[in-house]
């Protein structure tokens, strides 16, 4: 019975605007995937990490991985032409060691460093008590309707609606079994796990995500990453 992380690093970070991609800038004099790494190397729960790497980073990422002692990494492989290519990859390379059918997998993105212990407590445990466990956090925003992307006439009713965010974790078996499926049924290019299920008609829970739990997708956003590890350091002298 193993939990497995996956580590989704495959983006370039076109929308960042860096000359490398966004995973492996430099924060604080340590990369971004490294504070990803570092979250589930130091969770008691989990036994293994893999990571689906862009192509020509892989020895740069073990380089690094060794640096910070990132002891439970134990294997890197490359990403595909998209995102559910590359999950995928992880996922059967994942598959040739691991056999049981009690073995759980939990996707995540390299780009999401400041995972809580928290939240991948509760990932695990609502996917192994319920089959899978997708992170998510509440919708507090007004969410208006767009059919040309300037007016709107129209509301989404914001209490039925949650956020979701990774981790996202499965049986090991049940993921590979939906990837396959969907290969079959021709979804080739679902954004996400979750949505991928959705597409399949299958069931979702869902567990406690965290607004924290900040996805680096713009210049801004690695603003708001600094001033967070600021603040916990902040908390750390007190």
């Amino acid at each position: 019975m193993k939990n497995i992380a996956l580590i989704i690093a495959g983006g370039v970070g076109a929308r960042m605007g860096q000359d490398i991609p966004k995973q492996f800038i430099n924060v604080h004099d340590k990369p971004v995937i490294i504070y990803t790494l570092e979250a589930f190397q130091k969770h008691p729960q989990i036994d293994a990490i893999e990571v689906v790497c862009l192509d020509g980073w892989h020895d740069v990422l073990r380089a690094y991985a060794k640096q910070f002692g990132i002891s439970k990494l134990e294997n890197v492989v490359s990403g595909g032409k998209n995102g559910q290519d590359s999950i995928r990859n992880g996922l059967y390379d994942i598959a040739e060691r691991y056999k049981n059918d009690d073995d759980v997998v939990l996707i995540h993105d390299a780009i999401r460093p400041m995972v809580s212990a928290d939240v991948i407590t509760d990932n695990i445990r609502v996917c192994r008590q319920y089959g899978n466990a997708i992170t998510v956090v509440p919708c507090t925003a007004a969410m208006l309707k767009t059919y040309d992307a300037l007016s709107t006439v129209e509301q989404v009713p914001r209490d039925n609606l949650k956020i979701t965010q990774t981790p996202q974790a499965f049986f090991l078996k049940d993921i590979c079994d939906a990837h396959k499926e969907a290969l079959d049924k021709g979804i080739t290019n679902s954004v996400a796990s979750c949505t991928m299920y959705i597409e399949l008609g299958r069931k979702l829970y869902m567990s406690q995500g965290s607004e924290k739990n900040l996805k680096l997708t713009t210049s801004e956003d690695i603003e708001i990453f600094k001033a967070l590890l600021m603040a916990k350091k902040d908390e750390w002298m007190h």
